[in-house]
């Protein structure tokens, strides 16, 4: 195995998982090491209620990500959306739908499905996802939640281009499976701005993949049922450590679908949730810096 390791160390990759967990230099351009991210927000509604909430425990939060798909929100919505992002200075993310649960095609409700993940088949649901991007862009969204490798490397190409504006971004969604720094070196080539490992991924391997990128890693401290129903409040402190700059997704566990249509209520439940994560950064690593509003 060691010319293997020794040929992917000179492609400045590392030569194996990290299991020395060494800590990460890199950081927000703001200096911090780690943002709070809440996912599964489908609408204004569950939006404001989770605000007021977070607002109550006194934590700032920087991302919003809705995970249904923009073609499920009105026109209205996608406008309330952008406009509570901007006055709460937050990075909203509107997941790109059409996507594979949502075609005609059986293949992804299978057991052999799962392979697929929510990648798009035919290259009508290409053209599809780009016109989601274009609707929300339109009225003010930049940022996008990507379930396909081709559709990425198109949509930069696109910004690359000045078809989308410059300042769109592109988060890669964990159910796109990549868990090896390989993968998301290859992802952050093809226009990444984050990248969201599979959701069991341990430390050493989290710490390998941060030596092979600069760009956020997105990590789940905790699941819904639907994929693990993980905890994971403890290890987040050496996630923070060994994996900076890190955004923690908070709150899954509250739901049971990654397309869980979050109530107000949800919404609070959410928020208590990344009141935990909050606590146990606090006690355990207390010298963590916390990124700034956006």
């Amino acid at each position: 195995m060691k010319e293997t390791r020794n040929f992917l160390k000179s492609l400045g990759l590392p030569a194996g998982d990290a299991y020395s967990l060494e800590s990460s230099e890199k950081r927000f351009d703001d200096g911090g090491q780690y943002r709070f991210e809440v996912p599964g927000i489908q609408g204004p509604k569950a939006m404001e209620a989770l605000l007021d909430e977070l607002d109550k425990y006194q934590i700032a939060l920087h991302r919003v990500t809705q995970t249904k798909g923009i073609m499920m929100l009105s026109d209205q919505e996608i406008m309330s959306m952008v406009r509570l992002a901007e006055q709460e200075k937050l990075e909203l993310i509107l997941a790109i739908g059409p996507r594979a649960t949502t075609d005609t095609s059986a293949s992804v409700n299978t057991p052999e499905g799962v392979r697929m993940g929510y990648r798009l088949r035919g290259q009508e649901q290409i053209v599809r996802a780009v016109e989601d991007v274009k609707r929300a862009v339109s009225f003010g969204c930049k940022s996008f939640l990507v379930y396909d490798e081709g559709c990425l490397w198109l949509l930069n190409e696109m910004r690359k281009a000045g078809e989308l504006p410059v300042g769109c971004r592109f988060k890669v969604s964990a159910h796109m499976g990549q868990g090896n720094p390989c993968s998301a070196k290859v992802l952050a080539m093809l226009g990444a701005d984050s990248i969201n490992p599979v959701r069991d991924i341990q430390l050493q391997m989290l710490g390998a993949i941060r030596q092979a990128i600069d760009i956020p890693i997105d990590i789940h401290t905790e699941n819904p049922k639907s994929t693990g129903g993980f905890i994971r409040h403890y290890e987040v402190p050496e996630m923070i450590r060994i994996a900076a700059p890190i955004y923690l997704k908070t709150g899954g566990s509250v739901a049971a679908t990654h397309s869980w249509d979050t109530t107000e209520e949800d919404a609070k439940k959410r928020a208590k949730q990344v009141s935990l994560v909050k606590r146990v950064i606090d006690v355990y690593y207390p010298e963590a810096i916390q990124s700034k509003k956006e």
